[in-house]
């Protein structure tokens, strides 16, 4: 009897293992039933290719989206007039989802698996943000629909996180408060594999370098002339030297900012742009005393004046490992992506396009990676709303194995493609079951906020970013 009992047992785990809730099939059939409204809003704002701080149609086609699906939606927060909270429901938990919508410079890219601006010398989504917003927006509606029903208690909130590429968006919103009273907050990044990220980022700080001297004639009186051009060459060659004495993690790069002229006039200002980078942001400050002496010894050498503005900072990404693994477990849940002939040729032939070898396209769910002790590179003001509270973050397959990110190539997987669409609608299911997690189980909540708080320690998050208004007009 005990062992007909074991058996029985046994039988009923290996039956129930991977089988989805009742409630999590209803968030997968309101994510499928979203479908072709979620890629159209994408393939729209892909279209639209907007840049930070100016996504004025792309941040309307999710809003009016949102409002459309019973969201009261509060529009311009942070004195940001793309940035944007979709909210429904009450009472805790308040779990939210982060939307991005904003393109890059210069990459405009047709749907082609060979190099065609779409429109010549304009933007692109070579990162894929168009898909972002739209698949967030997407679990967020699902998780709307089960709290509007009765399923979940709490409330969702959906922000619309405009200029992550440049300006740094969500530092503003942060700094305005919008994720104060949050529990939990998700996101989600296109990549060229499905993951449940257990991977930080670099922390980075972003700074204009501003030199004047005196203009004078290059030839007939240069000693009366003050070279500010000078003070930024004498300052990028000390920053080439401070090279070897910081640590392997730390990167530097800058460019000139343009400036009118010519050769026959002593030029009488210069400007660097600069970014300091490292795995933790204490390690950027250490660098940024170097950086700062070496500014004022260029300008005493070359014997003019000089400013330091700080255009923003961004602090790496707090890991949540509770977080993650929860994730993890959903996407074992909904199993890989597959994909058919046709896309494993366009895959094969914009890789060889590009220049490099076809690896596939990676839509398997892998184990969970552990944390390496040096982030790989990149940065993003994600890193900044980890650090007020705790952030689980996923990453979904839209473009093949080894694709180059911010390039033609992922613009093109992303636009009106099926690669890219199914990585999106994967990304709301799976953010969509994580979420139920959240509000179906208090104490996995409880267990992310102290994991939150240990890792976080003494650190108070403060905003680095200049004073006045965002640079909404710059």
């Amino acid at each position: 009897m005990r062992i007909l009992t074991f058996f029985m047992l046994f039988l009923l785990v290996l039956f129930s293992y991977g089988q989805k809730s009742a409630v999590k099939q209803d968030a997968i059939d309101i994510v499928e039933k979203l479908q072709l409204s979620l890629t159209s809003i994408s393939d729209s704002i892909w279209q639209f290719a907007e840049l930070a701080m100016q996504e004025n149609k792309s941040s309307k086609s999710l809003s009016d989206f949102a409002i459309k699906n019973g969201f009261k939606v509060t529009l311009g927060v942070a004195e940001i007039p793309t940035a944007f909270v979709a909210e429904y429901g009450s009472g805790k938990p308040i779990i939210g989802i982060m939307g991005e919508f904003d393109a890059l410079p210069g990459l405009s890219q047709d749907t082609t698996p060979f190099p065609q601006a779409l429109k010549n010398g304009k933007n692109g989504h070579g990162c894929g943000h168009n898909m972002f917003g739209a698949a967030s927006l997407g679990a967020a509606i699902a998780i709307k629909e089960l709290i509007q029903t009765g399923k979940l208690k709490g409330t969702i909130r959906f922000y619309g996180t405009p200029a992550e590429e440049d300006k740094a968006g969500k530092v503003y919103m942060a700094k305005a408060g919008l994720f104060n009273d949050l529990d939990v907050c998700l996101d989600w990044h296109p990549s060229d594999e499905i993951a449940a990220s257990m991977q930080s980022s670099q922390a980075v700080v972003d700074y204009n370098f501003e030199f004047i001297g005196k203009s004078a004639h290059a030839a007939y009186d240069p000693w009366n002339g003050r070279s500010a051009l000078d003070a930024a060459e004498l300052f990028n060659v000390g920053i080439n030297f401070l090279r070897e004495h910081i640590k392997p993690s730390v990167r530097m790069h800058y460019v000139y900012r343009p400036i009118d002229g010519a050769p026959n006039v002593i030029p009488n200002e210069s400007k660097v742009w600069l970014w300091i980078r490292d795995s933790k942001r204490n390690g950027v400050k250490d660098v940024e005393k170097r950086v700062f002496d070496i500014a004022k010894g260029a300008a005493l050498m070359a014997g003019v004046d000089y400013n330091i503005k700080l255009n923003s900072g961004l602090y790496e990404i707090l890991i949540n490992e509770t977080g993650a693994n929860t994730l993890q477990k959903n996407l074992e849940l909904l199993g890989p992506i597959t994909y058919n002939q046709n896309e494993l040729d366009f895959a094969n032939k914009i890789m060889t396009a590009y220049g490099e070898p076809f690896k596939g396209i990676d839509g398997n769910i892998h184990p969970i990676k552990k944390t390496n002790e040096t982030p790989e590179g990149g940065s993003t003001d994600v890193g900044d709303i980890s650090y007020i509270v705790p952030e689980i973050s996923l990453t979904v397959t839209t473009a093949p194995k080894g694709a180059p990110w911010h390039s033609w190539v992922v613009v093109a997987c992303g636009g009106k493609n099926t690669i890219g669409h199914k990585g999106l609608i994967y990304a709301s299911k799976a953010l969509a079951l994580t979420m139920i997690d959240l509000y179906e189980k208090p104490q996995l909540i409880t267990k992310i906020k102290e994991e939150f708080l240990q890792r976080k320690g003494t650190e108070i998050w403060t905003p680095q970013l200049p004073p006045g208004p965002p640079p909404v007009h710059n």
